[in-house]
């Protein structure tokens, strides 16, 4: 695996490379709020040869830039990944996503369908149904907390993200790992920042193309996802024609972590169709 920045629209954004080049799509893996790339890392080693995997950082998470001036919501992350994919000489991939990288997944393949070949969908943001009531609190909360100490922020995060995991010794190396950019000044408006823009409207306005989009599309969603009940995928399912809904009954929230082979069989079923 290698990995670089790419400068795309005035914005630094890291991405690794990974799998073999050869005759089936691209894959490009999207990670969501607030993770990052590190999500994806033992799903893409079960990947099926012969595809260029592209795992992304998003700006403002994991080593990509922090956002700065630029605009952080569901439209701008879709509209930075196909500006990366230029700058990779990409044309087209298979684009999977979780969470809010599913959201952004979908703003690509309803707005630029000549880029999206197929669509994964793992635990992913969608209609109005996100964010997380306990999210939603703490937007609310902004005025009164967007102020306070880092180490404050990186507390309450820890506490929630934890709850989205079966393996406890797996949550805290991850959670870590996804905070720590959190947990000074800087990352801490940066978070804010998603926070404030980041908005259920966005993948609202989206339901009713949902229904004409012409990718073959995999939804694989955790039974016990305490952040985006699975009844969002059977919603997802029954919107995208053709879609196949897969429900791993032992899965969590973070199930491309602690279920990737799941993942990864879902992924290859997805490049046979």
């Amino acid at each position: 695996m290698r990995g670089e920045f790419v400068d795309v629209a005035g914005a630094r954004l890291y991405y690794y490379a990974a799998g073999s080049r050869g005759a089936g799509d691209p894959v490009v893996l999207l990670h969501g709020f607030p993770t990052s790339g590190h999500l994806w890392t033992d799903v893409v080693s079960h990947l099926p040869t012969g595809h260029r995997v592209i795992v992304a950082d998003l700006l403002g998470f994991g080593r990509s830039d922090p956002p700065g001036s630029h605009p952080v919501g569901i439209r701008d992350h879709a509209d930075r990944v196909i500006g990366l994919l230029d700058q990779l000489g990409v044309n087209y991939a298979c684009v999977v996503g979780h969470d809010i990288g599913g959201a952004v997944a979908l703003s690509m393949a309803a707005r630029h369908p000549q880029r999206v070949s197929r669509l994964g969908l793992v635990s992913s943001a969608a209609f109005g149904d996100w964010p997380a009531r306990e999210v939603r609190i703490a937007r609310a909360m902004m005025p009164l907390t967007r102020h306070l100490p880092p180490t404050w922020l990186v507390s309450a995060l820890r506490a929630d993200l934890l709850r989205g995991y079966y393996d406890g010794d797996r949550a805290v190396r991850s959670v870590e790992r996804y905070i720590r950019p959190f947990g000074h000044a800087e990352g801490r408006d940066a978070f804010f920042q998603h926070l404030a823009q980041l908005d259920s409207r966005e993948t609202e306005a989206l339901t009713p193309r949902l229904r004409d989009l012409v990718q073959p599309t995999a939804i694989v969603w955790g039974r016990h996802d305490p952040f985006l009940p699975v009844r969002i995928g059977v919603r997802l399912h029954r919107s995208i024609p053709g879609s196949t809904l897969e429900i791993i009954e032992d899965g969590c929230h973070f199930i491309p972590e602690e279920r990737p082979q799941h993942v990864a069989r879902a992924v290859a079923a997805l490049l046979s169709r």
